[in-house]
């Protein structure tokens, strides 16, 4: 019997998948999706997870400014690896919530467990997303380029906050009703 209580984290936990699998394909992959746009209007270059415009797809990078670059920005750009595995952690609490909904308390219960792991990884991605591209956005607008932060930022910002309401909404589920009332005739 469907358990209507594991529903709300089910759909929070959803939403949190979809927006960090949009926010993983960003630059090079998907040229709508950035994390940090230079140029005037949009910008001219777009930086991503596993590259900028133009370059090729690969796990950290060095950014195209020699005074933006360093080796602590370089190793933070490996870490933007964290968004496709909380996106894999969201995926596995919305598996689980599936079956908390169709089945059993236990999928509910490792849905809030897997929604809980995913909110710190997301969480954690997002702070080095700020702190990674706020550093390069002020050291491109030092050297007096146009920088703005992309709509990837805000992807990973939304993220995280569904899978705070899916977190939150699936451990009040593991309280709810999965049982039906058998009607018994004295």
């Amino acid at each position: 019997m469907a358990a209507s209580s594991a529903i709300p984290g089910l759909f929070f936990c959803f939403c949190a998948m979809t927006l960090l699998i949009f926010a993983s394909v960003a630059v090079p992959t998907w040229n709508a999706i950035s994390f940090l746009n230079i140029g005037p209007n949009g910008g001219t270059l777009k930086y991503g997870i596993f590259g900028f415009t133009g370059s090729s797809t690969s796990v950290g990078y060095f950014f195209s400014n020699e005074h933006v670059n360093s080796g602590v920005l370089h190793n933070l750009t490996k870490t933007l690896i964290l968004h496709p595995i909380a996106a894999g952690l969201s995926g596995f609490a919305f598996f689980f919530g599936l079956i908390g909904a169709a089945y059993h308390r236990v999928g509910t219960v490792l849905m809030t467990l897997t929604a809980g792991l995913a909110l710190l990884t997301t969480f954690v991605v997002w702070i080095i997303d700020m702190v990674l591209f706020g550093i390069a956005r002020q050291r491109y607008r030092n050297d007096g380029d146009i920088a703005q932060y992309g709509n990837g930022n805000w992807l990973t910002l939304a993220a995280l906050f569904a899978l705070l309401l899916g977190f939150c909404t699936s451990a009040c589920g593991i309280f709810g009703h999965y049982r039906r009332r058998r009607d018994v005739a004295y």
